[in-house]
């Protein structure tokens, strides 16, 4: 069902007949409804919908992005493909980059198929499940001891009994109750099917495990594809929600809401009651409620089914119509999801759609009042809406909108702090601007400054010359035929500077002018831009530059500048710029060199160099000098080679220069095709400014554009805090997790394509595609990881991939992750689309990731179904064995030390702070492993939450046969669990666990505050030596290298204990919002005790301009629940940039008050002193807690459950 409009008012309502006239072919593209139409009109307008199917599911699916009509390059034999990244892009080579940074070919094995025709059995209904059990299979059964054992696996046709044969048991024991069955676990999820000897035998995708008996015992198969455990898996789980009704499943007694709607939706076309429709009018239907679907695959469909019924003609009646649309528009994978949440057979009802949307898909504050207002946007058929049920159609729609993006809704708008100085920002920066192609055969055109600053680019290079009838022009290398008039370009740029961001724009401006002409120049600039100019000479009291915020609307000027021992109209100045370079190129002689920099004299007026304020060009010369005379508003420019060789051998020193001045590193002379360099090679050294090619499309643009996506695409990003802080070590070239950076496990399940279209030029299989996925991590060295999916053999429409990756990410926040599609082909490999996100926007759950094609477009209707999640690494593991689940003792345990810096004194402050790093570790540490514990012993991987903990207990519960009852005590600030009767072995030791999670928190949050104290302490005595640590290295006897090393040493140590500090500090508060979390699923499922009965909230945040109410009273009611314990209420202080944590709730709900979801953990104030241990703060009502004590939870996460 993709591309159905889903902002559209009427969007619910496509084909309805409960409607009046259906909407129009304008109403459906999301645009203004048409007067209402005439009798049958509408039904011809539905009817015509393969023309206005041209016009929607783009904007109402993804609002990140216009599709527009593609006019990208072929992409093949025939096309110009110069650039190495380029041609890896474009799939010639499997996309990816080494941990070096490196491009290599790597090589594989291929997988191409010559089967004629791929499988096309599809599960889309619960009856095809029963059939497909009924009829049995082949799978392994997973004994204990490690061994497997080949059994065949079948459903009793009265679906009581699960049986398998062959056996040495008897058959009435080889066989299981379905009504004895607690609960089906999808992957490995018990100690049998994780023991080391089986965990590297089998893809989780292919394992599952059937939970049974009083006693929670486990029958643990193995199948041979994902698709045969997704069927049991479904099956077996309606089976237990509905064992003990009698549900006629494989011939239903009467029509779904799915095939009573579109039965509906035939009859209105069915314009002469004839009982049916022809095969054009049938086809375009389907089409037009499926935008992606190829014509010829519908028709391919009817054909099938008439055959099957020895049917034949163009007459298609209204069986084989719904037969049709069933087969053709369920989503195995989709359906798969609502059947494993629905506890109303074949839809979601709102309490359904709540528990996915707050459990599965991360978001907070879900009410039954917005999950009707999402069956009210997303479901088609009206008595679904009526009756608040979500059907499988519907749920599709509400996957593939936007609220269900990849991309964090909050990143696109400006959500970073943006009164940092400038040299703490990543500056969007294009390379010759003005060309269309490459350096020498490419034209200048003026087009290209608009298309760079509309996309969000804040430095823009400018070179100029001097042309006729002195007017200075602008052309880049042999370009000369199609020069610019400079005042035209200043004109544009005048025009165009803040359409896409207000923040201010740099202009890098390389002069070859005679002085004439310059003075030309200053005239112009003055004049065109005006007041927009910014010219005020820098203050020499601060030692930063200003910031975005206090720059806003200004244009910089970067460029040469006279001498303040210059009292003259004119003097010489250096030109070691790129200008130099491209003189060169075009045959101009060239003097001596420093520094691989050319160096020649420039004659330079005095009007041009009065202009320049802030961005100074000066020659670099190295990291000491710079340290000494470097002035705050001076900026180097460094071609790619030499900022290369720095980040190579000075990668430390590259790192702190870049922490006070700007730095611009642009392309080596030699890509003559303009390929672009990678940008990740110096963002990581902390390179404000990396000059790209924008003309030129490619792995390396994808990664740039990607990138400044997350601020607002304003052309601004804040860089990670470690290359910001005056005191920190970072090391550009890190291989390993960084000293008081809380790495992160990211995983990512590949489970679908949707609509993968040909690659464009390819035509050695025809029309077959046989898609394959990379996932990509670029960042750090540490972090730069891929992987690679199976080949979906003769797939394009809806391949199912069905495999799941995890990654360890060392720096989150310079992270980016990156989708690649490519067409398997034995010839080479061809580029489909890609996406690239930051690893900081990405959005937790189920989600569609739009692909793009290689110049940058949205391809209409094109997606991947992914499922995110992300965690903190637990324990110590390799991510390849266990990943989170990996969990160390204390005698095995890491502990993050300080080192010796050589110098006495500090050194005894270091060492006193040993002990504090070591409780700080276990204090986090205790806590992760006992969440392990519990979370394994629900069947669930580490990387779930705590509401999916509950959950799952709560299911257990509900299937237990036993008077068992479980409660959580919600009076008290930590809840117990607590059991009454008979407790089985298992959830004996699942509530045990809980107990040690509770308590390991409890410590945790009781003990954080006085060790995190300790620790900044320990910091900021440290810090009293910063400024005279060279004097006293010196009078110790250091110098040279050791005193070099002293001083990384000094900074290595601060880093760690600021880090550590800030890791504990993030610990509380996670394991406040873990308390929360317990809180508001025990009320979601059932299991509170002496606790508030709805998971509702009743305390909304306030909008983000105004600081938090703390105090604020709930609405009267007659019978008010209790509110949750103070313990997880929130004050927030009010900030310059509230994390997206804090971001989640409107006071006021909208229509469709859709909330936002947590992605990431976020950044905390600081803790605040435990509350007396005597207070029984838990059972306090809100507006009765003292303002001071109030005061001692404004660490707690943000807003109640």
């Amino acid at each position: 069902m993709a591309g159905l409009h889903a902002s559209d008012a009427l969007s619910g309502h496509f084909l309805d007949p409960a409607i009046s006239g259906a909407p129009n072919p304008a109403g459906i593209a999301g645009d203004a409804a048409a007067p209402p139409p005439p009798p049958h009109s509408g039904t011809r307008a539905y009817l015509e919908v393969s023309a206005a199917a041209q016009g929607y599911g783009a904007e109402g699916v993804y609002t990140n992005g216009r599709y527009r009509d593609h006019s990208s390059p072929r992409i093949g034999s025939g096309s110009r493909d110069n650039s190495a990244e380029r041609s890896q892009a474009a799939g010639n080579a499997p996309c990816g980059i080494m941990k070096d940074g490196s491009k290599q070919k790597q090589v594989r094995k291929k997988t191409v198929s010559f089967s004629s025709m791929p499988s096309d059995r599809k599960i889309n209904s619960t009856a095809a499940c029963m059939a497909f059990m009924m009829e049995g299979c082949e799978m392994k059964k997973v004994r204990s001891n490690s061994r497997m054992y080949n059994r065949y696996f079948l459903l009793d046709p009265d679906m009581h009994w699960l049986r398998w044969e062959p056996s040495k048991k008897d058959s009435e024991k080889a066989k299981l109750e379905i009504k004895s069955i607690k609960e089906v676990r999808l992957g490995k999820k018990t100690p049998v099917l994780r023991s080391n000897g089986l965990s590297d035998q089998f893809p989780d995708e292919c394992a599952f495990s059937i939970i049974y008996g009083d006693n929670y015992e486990s029958l643990d198969l193995v199948a041979s594809t994902a698709d045969v455990v997704s069927t049991w898996v479904m099956g077996l789980r309606y089976l237990v929600s509905y064992g003990r009704h009698t549900v006629d499943m494989v011939e239903p007694s009467q029509p779904s809401l799915r095939t009573s709607w579109i039965g509906s939706v035939f009859e209105l076309a069915d314009m002469e009651k004839e009982g049916q429709i022809d095969l054009f009018r049938a086809t375009q239907i389907i089409k037009g409620l499926n935008p992606g679907m190829k014509e010829s695959r519908i028709e391919l469909k009817f054909k099938e089914l008439q055959k099957a019924k020895d049917q034949y003609g163009e007459a298609i009646n209204m069986d084989t119509f719904v037969e049709a649309y069933c087969e053709l528009c369920t989503r195995p994978e989709i359906f798969f999801l609502l059947v494993q949440f629905s506890s109303n057979k074949e839809y979601l009802d709102s309490k359904d759609l709540m528990l996915f949307v707050e459990v599965e898909q991360g978001v907070e504050g879900v009410t039954e009042d917005m999950c009707r207002d999402i069956v009210k946007k997303f479901e088609p058929s009206a008595e679904g809406r009526e009756r608040v049920y979500l059907t499988i159609d519907g749920f599709t729609h509400y996957l593939l909108s936007s609220e269900c993006h990849i991309f964090d809704p909050q990143h696109k708008r400006v959500c970073q702090d943006m009164t940092q100085p400038l040299s703490h920002y990543y500056i969007n920066s294009s390379h010759n601007a003005s060309l269309l192609e490459d350096h020498f055969w490419g034209s200048s055109d003026i087009s290209s400054y608009i298309r760079a600053l509309r996309m969000g680019c804040r430095s823009i290079e400018v070179i100029v010359w001097d042309g006729p009838d002195n007017e200075p022009v602008v052309y880049v290398g042999s370009s000369v035929a199609s020069q610019l008039a400079f005042s035209k370009v200043l004109d544009i740029i005048n025009q165009y500077a803040f359409e896409g961001s207000e923040y201010p724009l740099i202009l890098c401006m390389v002069t070859h002018c005679c002085i004439p002409q310059q003075r030309v120049m200053a005239q112009h600039m003055k004049k065109i831009l005006g007041d927009k100019l910014h010219i005020e000479p820098p203050n020499k009291e601060e030692n930063y530059l200003p910031s975005p915020e206090t720059l806003k609307g200004k244009i910089l000027l970067k460029g040469k500048k006279l001498p303040p021992s210059c009292a003259d109209a004119e003097g010489d100045v250096t030109d070691e710029e790129e200008g130099l370079e491209m003189s060169r190129r075009v045959g101009a002689d060239d003097r001596d060199h420093l520094n691989g920099l050319g160096c020649k004299r420039l004659r330079l007026c005095r009007e041009l160099s009065d202009l320049i304020s802030l961005c100074k060009s000066v020659q670099f010369r190295d990291f000491e000098i710079s340290k000494r005379e470097q002035k705050y508003w001076e900026m180097c420019s460094f071609n790619e080679v030499d900022a290369n060789r720095f980040a190579n051998e000075f990668p430390e020193e590259f790192v702190c220069y870049n922490k006070r001045f700007l730095s611009r590193v642009y392309p080596t002379p030699m890509r003559i095709d303009a390929s672009n360099m990678n940008p990740q090679d110096f963002w990581k050294c902390g390179c404000q400014i990396v000059a790209m090619n924008y003309q030129t499309p490619g792995l390396m643009m994808d990664l740039n554009l990607g990138w400044f996506r997350q601020n607002g695409n304003c052309g601004y990003v804040l860089r990670p805090a470690i290359m910001r802080e005056e005191v920190s070590y970072f090391s550009a070239n890190a291989r390993d997790s960084l000293p008081g950076v809380s790495a992160q496990l990211l995983h990512i399940k590949v489970i679908s394509g949707q609509n993968l279209p040909k690659p464009r030029g390819s035509a050695a299989k025809g029309d077959v595609v046989e898609p394959y996925i990379y996932v990509e991590i670029h960042g750090i060295p540490a972090d730069c990881a891929e992987q690679r999916t199976k080949t979906v053999s003769q797939n394009g429409d809806n391949p199912i991939f069905d495999e799941s990756f995890e990654f360890q990410i060392n720096l989150p926040e310079l992270a980016v992750l990156r989708f690649v599609v490519l067409d398997d082909d034995y010839i080479g490999d061809e580029f489909i689309g890609q996406y690239t996100i930051p690893f900081e926007c990405l959005q937790p759950g189920y989600r569609h990731v739009p692909l793009q094609s290689l110049t940058g477009e949205f391809l209409p209707n094109t997606t991947l179904f992914v499922h995110v999640a992300i965690t903190n690494r637990r324990g110590g593991g390799k991510a390849h064995k266990r990943g989170l689940s990996v969990r160390k003792g204390r005698k095995a345990r890491e502990y993050t030390t300080t080192k010796t810096t050589g110098i006495k004194v500090v050194d005894e402050l270091f060492r006193a702070s040993t002990q504090p790093l070591r409780e700080a570790t276990d204090l986090r540490e205790n806590v992760q492993n006992a969440m392990v514990s519990f979370k394994e012993l629900c069947g669930l991987t580490p990387a779930a939450n705590m509401k999916q903990c509950i959950l799952t207990v709560s299911t257990w519960l509900m299937n237990s046969e036993r008077s068992l009852r479980v409660t959580v005590d919600l009076s008290e600030a930590y809840p117990a669990m607590e059991a009454q009767g008979p407790v089985p072995e298992l959830l004996r030791k699942v509530l045990n666990a809980y107990d040690m999670m509770i308590q390991t928190s409890r410590t945790l949050i009781e003990s954080a505050d006085v060790v995190y104290s300790k620790l900044t302490q320990a910091q900021r005595a440290g810090l009293d030596f910063h400024e005279d640590l060279h004097r006293i290295g010196a009078k110790e006897g250091l110098k040279g290298r050791k005193l070099q090393k002293a001083m990384e040493s000094y900074a290595w140590n601060i880093t760690v204990l600021k880090g550590q500090a800030d890791l504990l500090k993030h610990a509380k508060s996670e394991a406040l919002d873990t308390l929360r979390q317990i809180h508001c699923a025990a009320q979601s499922c059932g299991l509170s005790k002496n606790g508030a009965a709805s998971p509702q909230l009743q305390h909304h945040p306030p909008p983000l301009h105004q600081p938090l109410q703390t105090h604020q009273q709930p609405q009267a009611k007659p019978h008010p629940p209790p509110p949750l314990p103070p313990l997880y209420q929130t004050q927030t202080q009010p900030q310059a940039y509230l994390p997206p944590y804090h971001q989640q709730y409107p006071p006021q709900p909208p229509a469709l008050p859709l909330p936002q979801t947590v992605s990431k953990p976020p950044a905390y104030p600081q803790p605040p002193p435990p509350p007396p241990p005597q207070q029984q703060r838990a059972a306090a009502p809100l507006d009765a807690i003292p303002e001071k004590e109030t005061e001692a939870v404004s660490d707690s996460p943000a807003g109640s459950c």
